[in-house]
């Protein structure tokens, strides 16, 4: 990985890890206007499980669940002066789901020998979407992640703030 991408990866590494504010929340303790949010972004959608969290001075609920044809999402949603709001819904995909233009943007930065191993698209409240790519000997951490809004994509070169 060249140096370029090693500090990134930090970065990312940092965002990743488990906060010391984290605080696992049931699906019946969520506040009602958070409950209502996630029900309106992903109707059907059964809570598995909630935490709440803080990073880099931002509190969050990181809310996973499954809808009724057993795919699995997470919305993460930001508390803001109007109250929380969902800012990006997230779900694992296989890497020939992501858009061709986004793969090709991938590719020239992409130094692992074979395709990532896991991928989450990330939808933002923007319209745009932030593809996370893992590679087999960095599992834990995107190796890169790509935006793509409007069938344009690039490499992000800073880790995506959510």
């Amino acid at each position: 990985m060249s140096a370029r991408y090693a500090g990134l990866a930090t970065a990312i590494a940092m965002l990743a890890a488990p906060s010391a504010a984290a605080q696992k929340v049931s699906a019946a303790q969520l506040p009602k206007d958070v409950a209502a949010k996630v029900a309106a972004a992903a109707p059907g959608i059964t809570v598995t499980e909630a935490e709440l969290k803080e990073r880099e001075g931002r509190r969050y609920y990181d809310v996973e669940g499954k809808l009724a044809d057993g795919s699995e999402l997470e919305l993460d949603l930001l508390e803001t002066p109007q109250g929380w709001a969902v800012v990006e819904i997230q779900r694992d995909i296989a890497w020939a789901a992501v858009p061709k233009v986004a793969r090709d943007a991938a590719a020239p930065a992409w130094k692992a020998a074979a395709a990532p191993v896991r991928v989450i698209e990330s939808r933002q409240t923007d319209g745009q979407i932030i593809y996370e790519l893992f590679a087999v000997d960095r599992p834990e951490t995107p190796a890169l992640e790509v935006a793509f809004k409007d069938g344009a994509a690039k490499v992000l070169t800073e880790v995506w703030p959510h």
